[in-house]
């Protein structure tokens, strides 16, 4: 096998290579938009709104005495 043989049958193996991933993001871009237009029918790509229970929901409170003791403590310890 010549020089000139072996250079035609790698780039015959590339061209056959690249071809065959082309053509599979192209089955793969046309399965993606089929998809799309499915979930649009169904109505699957709208999102909801997450409502969490009231009871997850921490009561609000008034932090001032505990920031005071916390300022008091530090005050204490660095004199």
């Amino acid at each position: 096998m010549t020089i000139t043989e072996m250079l035609g049958q790698a780039g015959l193996l590339t061209l056959l290579g690249m071809g065959v991933v082309f053509s599979f993001l192209i089955i793969l871009i046309i399965c993606m938009y089929a998809l799309h237009g499915i979930l649009h029918l169904l109505g699957k790509d709208k999102d909801k709104p997450v409502e969490t229970p009231a009871s997850a929901a921490a009561p609000v409170a008034d932090d001032t005495e505990i920031v005071a003791a916390i300022a008091a403590a530090i005050k204490a310890k660095n004199s």
